[in-house]
């Protein structure tokens, strides 16, 4: 029967066991996107912790991509040596570590990298600030900045790479009918609203070789009006398969979703936990790919039947480690009570001034 401490590989990276750090926005980056001691730091006190495998917070791949403040850059030769420190201070812990690969698309800030943030189209709520809607030969060169970033990555020593398509950000717009809405060969039809994606994969795969793990975090629906649905998803990735994805993470919701959104509030119960897990399961049904599972995980015995139900290959957090960073360890070591991690959202209010995310309510004694 698996186990949640089963030894398992994803295309000959060996991971201790089926727990993954799931990606954030730590605030803990330099100005100009270099890697910090403090956020070093963080990345080894996860890997200290026990976690199977951790992915770094999302990295944007040109500097139009920049999604906030802080935020960790791979679009840059610069930026490999600080990385590198980085992923060899975590293999020094016994840590695996990939990278997420990210553009925030309309939801960059143009404040921060002074260029006008890119839309897939002129959608319905588009924000009066200045949108730049990408051309054909814009969306061609996106392969390109992704399969650079990547190898990067690899130059860097990250085990692999993620793709986010997740959240609203660029590539999740290209998928959702409510932001995408083009005429043109990246529009309409889901196989014309996912080509970029395969035409990502493909090139990254190129660029780093086929025994070099490529992973995407996607969301199963939107949860919005005329959103991405599931059936839409399910399309996607087996097009991502079949040009070389080797793992799916399934999340779901937009920055914009409210209470539907990737980090809902109030998971307190065990019937709130695993939010995704009712799609989470058709994926399964239909993918023959290893399958991650984010979204409100928060108790060892739920996440041990996700697993002995094959409802997902991986159980993936962050809000409860930026909590624990050794909940793994506390768990593998026999203390199999629930994270401690309240859901209530106040770890994102730190970095956003600056002092990079952390647990607040912790720091409070609650």
């Amino acid at each position: 029967m698996r186990d949640l401490f089963d030894e398992t590989a994803v295309n000959g990276l060996k991971l201790s066991n089926r727990f993954v750090r799931s990606a954030t926005w730590e605030g803990m980056a330099g100005q100009g996107g270099e890697v910090t001691p403090k956020l070093i730091d963080t990345m080894v006190d996860l890997a200290q912790g026990g976690v199977g495998l951790i992915i770094s917070s999302h990295s944007y791949v040109t500097p139009e991509g920049q999604a906030g403040p802080w935020q960790i850059g791979i679009h840059e030769d610069d930026l490999i040596e600080g990385l590198q420190r980085m992923t060899s201070a975590v293999h020094n812990a016994g840590g695996k570590m990939i990278v997420q690969l990210a553009h925030a698309g309309t939801f960059a800030s143009e404040k921060l990298t002074g260029l006008i943030p890119v839309a897939v189209s002129n959608f319905d709520g588009l924000s009066k600030s200045p949108r730049k809607e990408l051309a054909a030969d814009d969306i061609a060169g996106l392969a390109k900045a992704f399969a650079d970033a990547a190898q990067r990555a690899k130059a860097a020593g990250f085990d692999g790479v993620q793709i986010h398509s997740a959240h609203g950000y660029l590539l999740s717009q290209f998928l959702s009918p409510k932001f995408n809405r083009r005429q043109d060969e990246y529009g309409g039809d889901i196989r014309n609203r996912s080509r970029v994606h395969v035409d990502i994969v493909k090139a990254i795969r190129k660029a780093v070789g086929d025994d070099y793990p490529i992973f995407v975090k996607i969301n199963c629906r939107d949860f919005a009006e005329n959103g991405l649905e599931t059936n839409d998803s399910l399309y996607t990735v087996k097009l991502m398969a079949d040009a070389g994805l080797d793992a799916i993470e399934l999340s779901g919701g937009l920055l914009t979703s409210g209470k539907l959104s990737p980090s809902r509030m109030g998971i307190n119960a065990p019937e709130k936990e695993a939010y995704f897990r009712e799609d989470a399961a058709r994926f399964k049904k239909e993918i023959d790919l290893p399958l991650i599972l984010v979204g409100g995980n928060r108790s060892y015995e739920v996440a041990d039947s996700l697993i002995k139900e094959d409802a997902a290959d991986y159980i993936s957090m962050s809000r409860p480690l930026i909590r624990e960073p050794g909940l793994i360890k506390r768990w593998r070591d026999g203390d199999r009570s629930p994270s401690k991690c309240l859901s209530d959202n106040l770890c994102f209010g730190p970095a956003m001034e600056g002092k990079g995310i952390y647990c607040v309510t912790e720091e409070r004694g609650k």
